[in-house]
């Protein structure tokens, strides 16, 4: 600084404590009731339930020789996925986006993958029921009870 210039005057400063506000209490909401499956009736004839387990490959297809065997599920036909409480349903539809595949496989799309957290080779239980009348059934009953419409 020059002897001669006065100094500047500094603004008297204060530090000013910071105003966070403390944060309102949320409420959480209770979480809505799982609908329960309601109990099949016994089917007729065989209808058992089949399982089997297998790793999604890259592309999202899984293999599952057996259970299209038994469902009658040929290479070509048309398939719709949906996803229904966090299980990827596939149902045969004429007007079905997706199809099994040449080697008796099951495609699985990335949308239905991603909601059910399924990586690929990470394994998934495949479950199948040769008389489809009875999921109809089943599924019917469930939609009818959860909309409160009688079935």
């Amino acid at each position: 600084m020059s002897p001669g210039r006065p100094r500047p005057r500094q603004p008297d400063e204060q530090l000013v404590e910071a105003l966070v506000p403390t944060p309102l209490p949320v409420a959480v909401p209770e979480p809505a009731p799982l609908p329960t499956l309601p109990t099949p009736a016994a089917p007729s004839g065989d209808g058992r339930l089949l399982f089997d387990v297998a790793r999604p490959d890259a592309a999202g297809r899984v293999t599952a020789r057996a259970l299209l065997r038994a469902l009658g599920w040929t290479p070509g036909l048309t398939l719709h996925v949906d996803v229904v409480t966090g299980a990827i349903l596939i149902t045969p539809a004429a007007d079905g986006a997706h199809e099994v595949g040449a080697r008796e496989e099951l495609p699985l799309p990335a949308a239905a993958r991603h909601l059910c957290g399924i990586a690929p080779g990470e394994p998934v239980l495949l479950a199948a029921l040769p008389r489809p009348n009875t999921i109809a059934a089943v599924l019917a009953d469930l939609h009818a009870r959860i909309l409160g419409e009688p079935s």
